[in-house]
């Protein structure tokens, strides 16, 4: 009797024993994708010759019935100091996540500046709602003649000798975009040669 139970137990344990373990979640999984990584690394590396800087950071509170809600604005301007300049401006619940969208924005939305050797090509004027703006070229030497918003605006698109003066408003967030609205109004000679259906002598 003893022989036939130990037997009994021998072959109802051999089955169970050569059972294969059952596969892990990950083996049935298709390889991750790269191609977004390495695009997003190309962008990265493509952006690292931009400088970015803060120019306004503005904290909002919302009382509500559990407590405060604060959220974040910020205005951002990027540049490549080679005659290329943004203005972004972002919002969130986290003033890291609110100055990342904006410097994102800044980015997507870059303009060229003209320019006349280290100046711009021309003087002009500018408003935006309370806040005027005058920018006038400078020979080589003078420096970049100007404050607030306006001085990191003019930096950042390379400009090195101007003169800029605020006539209206100080809010640095109008200042700034009075001063890209005075940047967009800029014209080269070729471009007003053209214009009037004139040839140069």
């Amino acid at each position: 009797m003893t022989t036939a139970i130990e037997e009994n137990v021998t072959v109802a344990e051999t089955p169970e024993a050569s059972v294969p373990a059952a596969p892990r979640k990950s083996e049935g999984r298709p390889p991750r994708r790269e191609g977004r990584r390495d695009a997003r690394r190309e962008r990265e590396v493509e952006q690292d010759d931009l400088e970015e800087r803060t120019i306004v950071v503005n904290r909002s509170t919302k009382v509500v019935k559990g407590g405060k809600n604060f959220s974040f604005s910020a205005l951002i301007v990027v540049g490549d100091k080679k005659g290329r300049v943004g203005m972004g401006f972002g919002k969130a619940n986290e003033l890291s996540d609110a100055i990342r969208k904006g410097g994102e924005q800044a980015r997507r939305h870059m303009m060229t500046v003209p320019t006349l050797g280290s100046t711009i090509t021309h003087a002009v004027e500018a408003r935006f709602c309370a806040a005027k703006v005058l920018v006038k070229p400078a020979s080589q030497g003078t420096g970049v003649i100007a404050g607030g918003g306006m001085r990191a605006v003019l930096e950042l698109a390379g400009i090195q000798d101007v003169l800029a003066k605020s006539l209206g408003s100080s809010n640095q967030a109008n200042v700034v975009k009075a001063t890209f609205d005075a940047l967009k109004k800029l014209r080269t000679k070729a471009e007003v040669m053209e214009k009037r259906d004139l040839k140069a002598l």
